[in-house]
């Protein structure tokens, strides 16, 4: 479980949240505090005050895969290959080892026709995926997707969403455009001003 504690950092304001496993998407207006609460839980950002511990354990001290709004922004290398396999090569792992989860993330995701392509040559779409693919090939414990469909049109971010649920790591945190993302996820919080107004679970789900 995601547990918040007398959570304070900018306009956010969360005296306690608990979040369970599974995917939560956190929604609201621009300005809600969304973005920083997706960072503070992320470690990205160390909040002003209060505590975040992920199954017992602070942010930094965790595997935690990131997806930001504006993946283009990110990229680090010219082929998709080598983008997806950074993380691994950061950690210096074993050439074959990198060789075999990159392709095997990339196969789940079904973009291993993207492989040997050059990052500027994709569209909006599969740099999207690109980018969930390069979070997810470390197993994280808590991945964070920060409204990466916000220039998606529908039918792709529902693309984004399917490829997800089927290689979805123990804790997903995502902020989205849709409701209706929102509405078939595990959990969904509504942000407005700093606050959580309001939160809801799928009994379905």
């Amino acid at each position: 479980m995601i547990t918040i504690t007398d959570l304070s950092h900018g306009i956010l304001r969360i005296p306690a949240l608990s979040i369970e496993p599974g995917i939560t998407t956190v929604f609201g207006p621009n300005g809600a505090g969304k973005t920083t609460l997706l960072s503070v839980t992320a470690g990205v950002i160390l909040p002003e005050a209060g505590l975040i511990l992920i199954d017992g354990s602070p942010p930094r001290s965790c595997e935690i895969g990131w997806v930001s709004e504006f993946p283009d922004r990110n990229i680090l290398f010219e082929r998709v290959f080598d983008e997806i396999a950074a993380p691994l090569r950061f950690r210096r792992l074993p050439m074959e080892m990198i060789e075999d989860r990159t392709m095997k993330i990339a196969e789940r995701l079904s973009i291993s026709r993207l492989l040997n392509r050059k990052m500027r040559t994709l569209s909006g779409g599969e740099k999207v995926l690109v980018a969930l693919a390069t979070a997810l090939v470390t197993s994280p414990l808590l991945l964070v997707i920060d409204e990466a469909d916000s220039h998606l049109d529908e039918e792709t971010a529902w693309e984004m969403q399917d490829a997800l649920r089927s290689n979805q790591p123990p804790y997903v945190l995502q902020s989205s455009q849709y409701q209706n993302i929102a509405d078939v996820s595990d959990d969904h919080i509504r942000i407005h001003e700093g606050f959580v107004i309001s939160r809801g679970m799928n009994q379905d789900g």
